[in-house]
């Protein structure tokens, strides 16, 4: 069974990728590896991007889907739900929920503050919930 949680975000800023960030760096420190699902590949990149900012104490090894070795490194960026690898861990920084979610063990979501995105983030938190999903909500 899944456990999801979603972040309620407190900025009109897209902090969701900031906090994703945070989340990534956590599960690679306790050696879950990771699987990121953005909305676009533009949005994969610019998290790729904040992930080098990352201080070097907090530095995660990743790559973009279909890059880097051939057995994977800890955290793999994907924007399309047919990318995503079976890992314990996946952050969704995309507007939908990912077919098989039960595949995860941990599931990260996130609720703007545009209300257009919030409406989207109370679709999947009632599709994660009719899945069976464990479900948690905190204030990031």
């Amino acid at each position: 069974m899944s456990q999801v949680t979603f972040y309620q975000l407190s900025d009109e800023q897209d902090a969701g990728p900031n906090l994703a960030c945070a989340l990534i760096a956590d599960a690679y420190s306790t050696k879950r590896k990771c699987t990121v699902l953005c909305a676009s590949k533009a949005q994969a990149e610019a998290l790729d991007d904040l992930l080098w900012q990352l201080p070097s104490n907090r530095f995660v090894p990743h790559n973009m889907a279909g890059e880097g070795p051939a057995a994977g490194t800890p955290v793999e960026i994907c924007w399309q739900a047919g990318q995503l690898s079976r890992r314990p861990v996946l952050v969704n920084l995309s507007d939908t929920m990912p077919d098989n979610s039960q595949r995860f063990q941990q599931i990260f979501d996130f609720v703007p503050v545009a209300e257009e995105a919030k409406k989207a983030a109370r679709i999947r938190y009632k599709q994660f919930q009719q899945a069976g999903c464990h479900m948690q909500f905190k204030s990031a």
